[in-house]
């Protein structure tokens, strides 16, 4: 079995100014409701949203000022719903690789060799070394918990000093210590983590202080909260 991603092939949509429009004018069109749709709209939209089967003026000319007027007197609710499917669709393009959503508790060596070998090679996976009683690593595990809810493309994991079997490599005075590796490789080893963050930090600080070192990939595309889908429907 080859190890190769196999990425589908997507329907191509239209690029630049031209295809924005034409892509928008498609999407106008199918979202209407036909029924409270004037005869004589519904078919501009129709000719506006499929040039390629008009004769060759109406693929050449300009666009009228009647067409431009028509876009700029279109709802803002269907603008929205419009970009948010350009925005979802980009997403889902550049999405691969298993989604998390949570910090995964490690409680073994052979747990935390395993979620840095064997993890997915587009994976990158944020482990967190701690013990109790230990100054900023409850904090920190807040903080992780925080950062799994908005990075569901990373896995977050955290393991006790004491179960990782090399205790002499994590005593107390490294702890909270956090390691970073993408396709079993160590991109990022700070140990005594807190040394480089305020006495008092929260998850905002721990992105900034990762994104510094560019160990997080852009955030991930926000879902539209249950209030803004109504706002758009009515």
């Amino acid at each position: 079995m080859s190890g190769s991603l196999e990425i589908e092939e997507l329907p191509a949509t239209q690029t630049g100014p031209k295809g924005v429009i034409h892509d928008w004018r498609k999407f106008k069109l199918e979202s209407e409701d036909h029924e409270s749709v004037p005869p004589k709209k519904r078919e501009l939209l129709r000719q506006m949203s499929n040039p390629k089967s008009s004769n060759d003026e109406k693929v050449n000319r300009k666009m009228s000022i009647q067409e431009y007027e028509m876009i700029q007197e279109e709802d803002e609710s269907c603008l929205r719903k419009y970009r948010r499917q350009c925005m979802q669709e980009m997403h889902e393009r550049l999405s691969f690789g298993p989604k998390f959503d949570a910090v995964f508790e490690l409680d073994s060596g052979e747990a935390f060799l395993d979620v840095i070998e064997k993890e997915h090679h587009l994976t990158l996976v944020v482990v967190h070394v701690y013990d109790d009683g230990i100054t900023g690593c409850d904090a920190l595990n807040n903080c992780l918990t925080c950062l799994a809810a908005e990075y569901s493309s990373v896995k977050f994991c955290r393991i006790r000093a004491s179960a990782t079997g090399a205790d002499e490599r994590f005593p107390d005075d490294v702890l909270p210590a956090l390691l970073v590796y993408k396709a079993g490789e160590l991109l990022g080893n700070f140990m005594c983590i807190t040394k480089h963050l305020n006495e008092e930090f929260f998850a905002m600080d721990v992105e900034n202080f990762l994104n510094e070192y560019g160990l997080l990939p852009e955030k991930e595309f926000a879902a539209c909260s249950v209030e803004e889908v109504n706002a758009d429907v009515e």
